[in-house]
């Protein structure tokens, strides 16, 4: 998802585009990825490959959460050492932060508490990134930076339930309780906890900004501005869905972090403001699941 948006972000600019797509390069073999970089030698590399799901992936797998998501990141940002690429823009994650850290999250907040335990696998591996650019920077001198897009929606976004974030799974689950004429669509949790939102276009173009105007130590947060419960995300969803049926909450699956929200002032201070708003971005991202993914249409 966030690969085709820098594709599409990059390709309006008139970049000319290195890509490596997964059955072409295996990330997670650090002799592969040291061969591929040596000889494409890009003058800029965006590292947005990563293997993510929601709790219920990253619950069932935490190994290989935490094996794929480490090697990912360090053979990448290593080869790019090696072969001396000019810039390099790292994509972490606002999950990175600690469970109970204040509202909205600054970026100095990193490392001061414990995780969320439903995925804390996959932070500790994008911690390790965005050190590992720092710790780069300082003793080798790249220009290597990281960046953290909160919640990511929006064409390319995966729609299976057993992997997919909250975005996607009630925009699926409304799609089909629609369909099938439902009385009520699940909803995990309580519906209390907040969440901000950011589409993915947005995002590849906050990182462009980045890479552009940005070049010191510390991960910068990437934020759509918007906060939202997931009671009043579910009941959006459907009314941009049109399922007219009530919500069912099971509050026996977990919440997650109780609030979510990123400190953008470093991102706003360069000079970046998101475009896409909330209701629009839903919108678009419903029209590409009814194209490409939607079942029972």
């Amino acid at each position: 998802m966030v690969g085709s948006a820098l594709v599409r972000r990059l390709d309006g600019a008139g970049a000319a585009l290195l890509t490596a797509p997964r059955a072409a390069l295996d990330l997670t073999r650090q002799t592969a990825v040291e061969d591929w970089v040596a000889a494409q030698r890009p003058d800029i590399a965006f590292i947005a490959a990563a293997r993510v799901g929601g709790i219920v992936a990253n619950d069932s797998a935490p190994g290989g959460f935490l094996y794929e998501n480490l090697a990912i990141a360090t053979h990448a940002l290593d080869a790019c050492r090696r072969a001396g690429v000019g810039k390099v823009v790292f994509l972490g994650s606002t999950c990175v932060y600690p469970k109970h850290a204040p509202q909205p999250i600054p970026e100095d907040a990193l490392l001061t508490g414990p995780l969320e335990p439903t995925n804390q696998w996959y932070a500790i591996a994008k911690i390790a990134g965005v050190m590992m650019c720092d710790a780069y920077r300082r003793e080798y001198g790249c220009d290597f930076i990281s960046a953290h897009p909160s919640n990511l929606y929006g064409p390319g976004d995966n729609y299976d339930l057993k992997a997919s974030h909250v975005m996607a799974a009630l925009i699926r689950k409304a799609h089909e309780a629609k369909i099938a004429g439902a009385p009520t669509m699940e909803v995990w949790g309580s519906g209390a906890p907040l969440r901000e939102f950011t589409h993915v276009d947005d995002a590849a173009d906050a990182l462009v900004h980045l890479a552009e105007h940005y070049a010191a130590e510390g991960a910068v947060n990437i934020g759509g501005g918007e906060e939202i419960s997931i009671r009043d995300l579910a009941e959006l969803i459907c009314a941009v869905v049109g399922f007219t049926g009530g919500l069912r909450f099971d509050a026996a699956k977990p919440d997650g972090t109780p609030r979510k929200i990123a400190d953008t002032a470093t991102l706003r201070g360069l000079g970046w403001r998101p475009r896409i708003r909330l209701r629009d971005g839903i919108a678009q991202a419903y029209r590409w699941y009814l194209e490409n993914d939607a079942r029972g249409v």
